[in-house]
């Protein structure tokens, strides 16, 4: 199986020796739409970082996307992250003194990878149109200060999405939306997920969109901590 995430006997503490995770094994395959879900306080997030290189496993074997994380140094962990991995963040980390469109452009601006993803389209251009695409195209002028928080959310979405990154991360952003914003940016995220071809690991406790997705997983099944 071609994986996107290969973990094998990965242990994780923030203060030694109490792990908060131990995980024997999680393999996902490339393209696959997984929910992961477990209470609050049960790792989701610190799972989640440890997948976009942010944290360091204490042990054993983190590979993402065919890249050992335990062999990268710090800079060469960011620099995956920058150029095959879209964040989308529970709290947006939008931002405050860019306009939406600047926030949609920052990982490519960041990323020289990941801006030559973009087919020689310029990033402007490129930009512009995802916001189009997500239904933000008005307000790319906009401060992301003054949006709704749906419309945060799309502009944290288009920018977690642009570069067609292979890895798609999103940590409960569906958290503050209501059941209708919910469904429509959940289709958005499907569509373009399956344009790009990009894995999606998504974090929710709300096992509703559980049927949504092409795998669930339960932290606290996997999880020996």
């Amino acid at each position: 199986m071609d994986c996107a995430v290969d973990i094998q006997n990965m242990v994780f503490s923030y203060r030694p020796p109490k792990a908060i995770l131990k995980i024997p094994e999680l393999t996902i395959a490339r393209g696959h739409k997984v929910f992961i879900h477990g209470p609050s306080g049960s790792g989701k997030t610190t799972l989640l970082g440890i997948l976009s290189g942010v944290l360091k496993a204490d042990e054993g074997s983190v590979k993402i996307l065919g890249q050992d994380l335990a062999r990268l140094s710090g800079p060469a962990r960011d620099a995956l992250r920058g150029a095959h991995i879209g964040y989308i963040f529970q709290m947006f980390n939008l931002i405050p003194y860019l306009d939406v469109l600047e926030n949609i452009m920052l990982p490519c601006r960041i990323s020289r990878e990941r801006g030559g993803r973009l087919r020689g389209i310029p990033l402007k251009e490129a930009a512009t149109k995802m916001a189009q695409r997500l239904g933000i195209g008005a307000l790319i002028s906009e401060k992301v200060t003054d949006l709704s928080v749906g419309q945060q959310q799309r502009v944290a979405a288009g920018r977690a999405l642009l570069g067609s990154p292979e890895l798609i991360v999103a940590d409960e952003p569906t958290s503050s939306l209501d059941e209708d914003q919910r469904e429509n940016f959940l289709d958005l995220l499907f569509t373009h997920c399956r344009e790009i071809g990009s894995t999606l690991l998504f974090v929710s406790h709300d096992r509703r969109m559980m049927p949504l997705f092409d795998r669930a997983i339960s932290l606290a099944e996997i999880n020996e901590a």
